[in-house]
């Protein structure tokens, strides 16, 4: 079938439910199936063997070949940015492990009879450790279950997709991705900013100054053009490579830094960016609330501050932001009344 002749994707239909499936066994270890989570959880930062969803034990033992993990990209949030491939996945999906960035509206497409876990982090808080939820994920796979790990964004960028599928291929378990619009991609776009511009930048660098639960430090980020020799990382623990954020002519979009925002700034200067470059931070790109703050690395903190910024939210620097005074949706509406 050509792809143009594909119908349109039946996102306000609910799937037609099938004939009733067996009652789960009661218990925690049904409760955690259908996401509830329990107190061991929360404090064990995992969960206990006997929370993996049942099914044939023998399948263990290696009675039934292993099943298959999707690694799949939700988008941003909005679900008209799901994909086509994305949302036949998840119509089609019997076990969800999904994260907490992926939002309730897409949720909403999973089969009622689909079960459910929601392993997602929040800050401060993780119900399920990354080892926990690989663990979880393996187990699945091993007893011939098909499985959809659904991820906010794209599954490649700051997801974990990568150390999940290395943990896949490892065991010998068949997997693909899908991947999805990025919140870099879907924060810029709605909020008037081109990521990339003839006169402005010449390369994205999408990067964080987050933590790996391990202790070690994030370097950098992910250059999708490289305009020149990469200079040394910095000494500081756990810091990003500012002298690399801070070359001129690009564009970088910071994950994960908005309760850094303020010293990101003041490091970005100190690395070379002057104290007026232009700089935003995208709060719930695509979603219900969106909103856009706009200043300089001077200012943004005391803005962010102010209207009291809250994550999801992304950061970006360059002197493409200024070019959303007349390319954000709102510059442009103005602009029509005016006419």
């Amino acid at each position: 079938m050509n792809a143009l002749d594909l119908p349109a994707p039946p996102l306000l239909r609910s799937p037609a439910a099938p004939p009733p499936r067996p009652s789960p066994p009661a218990g925690p270890a049904a409760t955690q199936a259908r996401g509830g989570g329990t107190a061991h959880d929360a404090a064990d930062g995992g969960p206990p063997h006997s929370t993996i969803p049942h099914g044939d034990d023998h399948a263990a033992c290696g009675a039934r070949p292993p099943g298959h993990v999707t690694l799949a990209g939700a988008g941003p949030g909005d679900p008209e940015l799901l994909t086509l491939k994305a949302l036949r996945a998840i119509q089609a999906a019997d076990m969800v492990l999904h994260d907490q960035l992926v939002s309730p509206e897409i949720l909403a497409l999973i089969p009622p009879q689909a079960e459910r876990i929601d392993v997602g982090k929040t800050c401060g808080h993780h119900r399920y450790s990354q080892a926990a939820i690989i663990e979880l994920m393996l187990a699945l796979a091993r007893r011939g279950r098909r499985v959809l790990r659904l991820k906010g964004g794209d599954p490649n960028i700051f997801g974990r997709g990568g150390e999940e599928a290395q943990a896949l291929a490892a065991a010998g378990i068949p997997f693909d991705f899908i991947p999805g619009i990025s919140a870099a991609q879907a924060a810029a776009s709605c909020a008037g900013i081109p990521l990339t511009h003839r006169d402005h930048a010449r390369a994205v660098v999408y990067a964080t100054a987050h933590m790996r639960e391990d202790g070690q430090a994030l370097r950098d980020g992910r250059r999708d053009t490289a305009p020149g020799p990469r200079e040394a990382a910095p000494a500081e623990a756990g810091e990003p490579d500012w002298a690399a954020l801070a070359r001129p002519e690009q564009t970088v979009v910071l994950y994960m830094g908005v309760t850094r925002l303020e010293r990101v700034c003041a490091r970005l200067r100190e690395h070379g960016l002057a104290a007026d470059t232009p700089a935003a931070v995208v709060e719930r790109a695509s979603r219900p609330g969106q909103r856009t703050v706009r200043g300089t690395l001077q200012t943004l903190p005391a803005l962010a501050a102010e209207a009291r910024v809250q994550g999801p939210a992304l950061i970006i620097v360059g002197s493409v932001v200024q070019l959303a005074e007349v390319l954000a949706p709102s510059a442009m509406q103005a602009h029509a009344s005016a006419d």
